[in-house]
Formats: C-alpha cells, sequence, structure tokens
C-alpha cells in the first residue's frame, strides 16, 4: 500500500500544471481528474506521460470530468444515450491505459426517481462499463458520493452482492462524512470488493480537511482495512481551500506514512 495524491487539490489549476507542481514536491503516486475534452487528445497524454517519465511517477487511478453527468449520460432509461455514452468513456479507459492507470472512479446516478432505473438495472448498466473497462486493462470502481445513489451504505451493499467479484469500490472519507454516514459503516459495505481509498481527515464542523489535522481514527482504518485484506493505496483527496501551503500537503503525507 502507498500513499499518493490527486490532482483535484489543486484544482482549477491546470491538470499538466498541478501534475508538474505535485511532483516536483516529492509526490510520485497520482490520480489524475481529467477536467476537459482536450485533456484527453493524444497529444496532452503524451505530455502528462513526458512528466511521469521524467520525475518517475505512477499514475494509479483517473476521474472523468463528467462523473456530475454520469446520471445523464449512463444511467437514464434513454438506452442509446447509454449507448452513446459507453463509447464516450471509452476515450477515458483508453487514457487510463495510455498513461499506465489501473482504475477509473465513478460517481454514477444521482436520483433514480429521474433515471428511471431500478437497482438491479443500475447493477447491469455498471457490470457493461466495467467490461468494457476490463478491455483497456481498467478497473471501473464506484464511489460513494454525497446526494448519489452510492451515498448509502446499504446500496453499495446490495451492489456488491448482486455483482460479487464484477463489483468494485472507491471509498472516499469526506464523502461519507458528507452524506450522515460513519466511514467505518461505509467500508465495512464495501469489504473486500474495496480497492482504492480517497483519504482525507474531518471534525465536526468541517466534513473534509487535510490528514492529520481532524478526528478520523487512522488507526482504527487500518486496522479495519487489513480485516479486508486491502491491497490498494491512499490518495490525498481535498479542495484547495482546505489548505494555505503546499508544504501542508507533505506535512499529511508524511502524517499518513506513520499512520499506515
Amino acid at each position: 500500500m502507498s500513499i499518493g495524491i490527486s490532482t483535484a487539490c489543486l484544482y482549477p489549476m491546470y491538470t499538466e500544471q498541478a501534475l508538474s507542481l505535485l511532483l516536483a514536491q516529492g509526490f510520485r503516486l497520482f490520480e489524475i481528474f481529467f477536467n476537459s475534452p482536450s485533456e484527453l487528445e493524444p497529444d496532452f497524454l503524451s505530455l502528462l506521460k513526458r512528466k511521469f517519465s521524467q520525475y518517475g511517477g505512477t499514475l494509479k487511478s483517473i476521474h472523468p470530468f463528467t462523473s456530475g453527468f454520469e446520471s445523464y449520460l449512463l444511467f437514464s432509461n434513454y438506452e442509446r444515450r447509454f449507448e452513446d455514452g459507453v463509447k464516450f468513456y471509452d476515450r477515458y479507459f483508453q487514457a487510463a491505459h495510455r498513461l499506465g492507470a489501473q482504475i477509473l472512479v465513478l460517481h454514477g446516478d444521482r436520483n433514480p426517481e429521474k433515471s428511471g432505473l431500478t437497482e438491479p438495472e443500475y447493477f447491469e448498466r455498471f457490470a457493461q462499463l466495467a467490461r468494457r473497462g476490463k478491455r483497456y486493462g481498467i478497473t471501473l470502481a464506484q464511489e460513494n458520493v454525497n446526494a448519489f445513489r452510492s451515498a448509502d451504505p446499504g446500496f453499495v451493499r446490495r451492489m456488491r452482492a448482486y455483482l460479487g467479484e464484477e463489483a468494485s469500490f472507491v471509498l472516499d472519507i469526506k464523502q461519507a462524512v458528507r452524506s450522515g454516514f460513519d466511514p467505518f459503516v461505509m467500508c465495512e459495505a464495501m469489504g473486500e470488493r474495496l480497492i482504492h481509498v480517497h483519504i482525507n481527515d474531518h471534525t465536526r464542523e468541517q466534513d473534509c480537511l487535510l490528514p492529520g489535522v481532524g478526528q478520523m481514527d487512522f488507526a482504527r482504518l487500518q486496522t479495519t482495512l487489513n480485516g479486508f485484506g486491502y491491497q490498494g493505496d491512499f490518495m490525498i483527496e481535498v479542495y484547495r481551500k482546505n489548505f494555505q501551503e503546499l508544504e501542508e500537503l507533505n506535512k499529511a503525507y508524511r502524517f499518513l506514512c506513520e499512520k499506515l
């Protein structure tokens, strides 16, 4: 298990600039948050690949900029739009493969009343997209996200039971807190199908902070994950408003190296 960081921490800095800055700070394991269609073009991917090569960096995961539209693109009851949406997501899978990533993070459906999909229909859609990703060597992973179906540990637990080995999950601590759920309950719901963690901290007053400045019990998290045989990594993911100086990111990294 290794500790990395998401370029989303520096948003809205341009993706390539965020990557360069974080590499220069000493980070070597990354999640790239793509922010526009042009960032999926071959020339841009070549630019990112050169930056990784220059510093010896590794990309573990990617996050689509269309995550907020997945209800519409992938999980509506308009079948043709799903078919077209899957073809668009091929661009993400191709980009991830080219850069050596292993995971694509999915938000999924926001509102089942609008989408019109039953839970089994949702799960089957996920499985279809996951199989598509496998063609490129990429694992599709459902993240728990506030105000989405996946915010509910019960939903996640049912998804895991329905899909079995076709289910994979990303735990985001801040998203669980923001949704009003105990992160450990969400962790238990994901169980042995948890493959990736967005790691952050929180207090009663703030649901997203850098690791080490809140009340998250990281020792308990490590014990819980060990119980599932967790083999994934930890990606620091906060918002730019959650820190003032870049050194705070390095301090969070060092804190996690001691705790996990």
